[in-house]
C-alpha cells in the first residue's frame, strides 16, 4: 500500500484504499508550496530559496540547487541500487485522495499530475504500493534505499532527470506534515511514498510513511 489500508481476511493489508491522513486534499496545496507559488519572494534565487526550504524543518540539503529542466510527461522510474524498475502512470484526485494505480498493477508508480513533473522546478510527488494481498509491490523495498543513491526517472522528451536521495524518513501519520514532507522553496526535488512502520489492525491501516527525499542533480539523453 502507499498511504493507507484495509484488512483482508487472513490479517493482511489490502492496497486498494489510501489514507486520507497521508495523501489528500491536502496534496494540492502542498503542491502550490512546492512551485514556490505563495512562499518563495520575487526575484529570489533558486539558492536562496533552498536555504528557505531546508530551515521549514525538512532534511538538510546536500547537493546544490540544479538548473531546472522543461516539464515533460515522466515515463519509467528506475533505482538500480534496489532493483526497481517501474513505469510510471499519471494519477489525479479521486475522492478527495489521489487515485492509485489499479491494485492489480501493483509493479507500477503514479506520478501526481496536479503537481510538478519530475526535473522541473518543486517537489514532484511518485507513489506506490508497498504490498498487495498476496505479495510485495513496486515500493516494498523503499525503506532500504540509501543515501547518496541515483533514482533515474525517464521523460516524454527522451531525456532522463537523475536524483540523488538525500534523506529517507519514516514518517507517522499522526505527525504528517504536507508542507514539510510536499513543500520546496523552488529547487527541483522528488518525493517517493509508501506505506511503512507497523500494520495497525484496530485502525485496518499503516501506522506510518516512507518518506524518500531527493534532489535533481543531472540530466541526460535517454
Amino acid at each position: 500500500m502507499a498511504a493507507g489500508d484495509e484488512e483482508e481476511a487472513d490479517g493482511r493489508p489490502d492496497s486498494r484504499t489510501w489514507a486520507a491522513v497521508a495523501i489528500g486534499l491536502v496534496l494540492l496545496a502542498a503542491w502550490l508550496l512546492g512551485h514556490g507559488s505563495p512562499g518563495a519572494p520575487a526575484g529570489a534565487t533558486p539558492g536562496s530559496q533552498a536555504m528557505s526550504a531546508a530551515g521549514a524543518g525538512r532534511p538538510a540539503q546536500i547537493y546544490a540547487p540544479h538548473l531546472p529542466m522543461p516539464a515533460a510527461k515522466p515515463l519509467r522510474l528506475d533505482i538500480k541500487s534496489i532493483g526497481l524498475h517501474a513505469d510510471l502512470v499519471p494519477r489525479g484526485l479521486k475522492n478527495g485522495t489521489v487515485d492509485p494505480p489499479p491494485y492489480s498493477t501493483p509493479d507500477v508508480a503514479g506520478w501526481y499530475r496536479g503537481g510538478p513533473a519530475p526535473g522541473t522546478a518543486g517537489a514532484a510527488l511518485i507513489v506506490g504500493h508497498v504490498d498487495t494481498e498476496t505479495r510485495a509491490a513496486v515500493f516494498y523495498g523503499l525503506s532500504t534505499v540509501g543515501r547518496g543513491a541515483l533514482v533515474e526517472v525517464t521523460r516524454a522528451d527522451h531525456t532522463v532527470a537523475e536524483f540523488s536521495v538525500e534523506a529517507v524518513e519514516v514518517v507517522e501519520k499522526d505527525h504528517f506534515d504536507p508542507q514539510r514532507v510536499y513543500g520546496s522553496g523552488g529547487r527541483p526535488e522528488l518525493r517517493l511514498i509508501t506505506c511503512g512502520g507497523s500494520f495497525d489492525r484496530a485502525a485496518h491501516a499503516y501506522t506510518a510513511n516512507v518518506v524518500v527525499f531527493a534532489a535533481l542533480t543531472g540530466a541526460r539523453p535517454a
